[in-house]
């Protein structure tokens, strides 16, 4: 039988989300508890990838287990798990369901603040006053639609296709001192939305033109984009799947 489970994580102490030889990582912290409980190695498949220091308000993983679940698993997790990771439900899905194949949607916040705060430092990248938000909203509409990001994507990497549909990319002002970049897409690719924040901060601070970014996003050339944003800025914060794979 096939489960999803969603939980969230502070990225800052993890080398990444997924299982790597060198440094602690979410994946690694989750089948170690799984393990406690159910006695057995459970491998688990997340929904996607991030980076050092980039968080997730939800993330998915689907495992599969044969008997019956323990009661209240989700709160015995937690209960060995660290502070930094929180697992809010688990659910059965159909046999077939996959929690990174299956997703419909993603969508990523950006935040921002322009001043030193000890309770934002976290999840907030800390930037100089003065970013014209109106350029870079013009900006982001060039990234709606569907078409080749590869500008924006890490190299060398393992993709089939630099192609992505994104389908909301704007900036929200939620007050003077702060703002998020919101972007929605079927998929992203590796580094993909750090990226694209780093070319809209050459926008908002007048050192690239909106020509300039259509230029890049047709260039397919990571060389003619902005440099990667702080990873702690970064969240993803909604995957969206088909009603049809959850069994109730």
């Amino acid at each position: 039988m096939r489960y999803f489970i969603t939980f969230a994580y502070d990225g800052t102490s993890f080398h990444g989300s997924q299982t790597q030889p060198n440094g602690n990582t979410v994946q690694a912290e989750m089948e170690a508890a799984f393990a406690t409980i159910l006695r057995e190695a459970i491998p688990l498949t997340f929904a996607g990838r991030t980076d050092a220091g980039v968080h997730a308000e939800k993330m998915v993983a689907h495992f599969d287990w044969s008997k019956d679940l323990p009661a209240n698993l989700a709160g015995r997790l937690n209960n060995l798990l660290p502070a930094s990771i929180a697992v809010s439900h688990i659910e059965r899905v159909t046999d077939e369901a996959h929690a990174r194949f299956d997703a419909t949607e993603r969508t990523y916040y950006y935040r921002i603040t322009d001043r030193k705060d000890p309770f934002t430092y976290i999840n907030h990248t800390r930037v100089a006053k003065g970013l014209d938000f109106e350029a870079m909203n013009k900006a982001a509409q060039l990234l709606i639609g569907k078409q080749d990001f590869a500008s924006f994507c890490r190299t060398h990497t393992d993709v089939k296709t630099t192609i992505c549909d994104v389908r909301e990319a704007r900036w929200v002002i939620e007050n003077e001192h702060e703002a998020y970049f919101v972007i929605s897409a079927d998929r992203f690719l590796r580094n993909m939305v750090r990226a694209v924040v780093g070319t809209l901060f050459e926008i908002g601070r007048g050192r690239m033109t909106e020509q300039q970014m259509e230029e890049v996003i047709a260039s397919h050339d990571r060389c003619r984009a902005g440099h990667s944003a702080p990873a702690e800025g970064l969240s993803l914060v909604e995957i969206k799947y088909p009603t049809n794979i959850v069994i109730t």
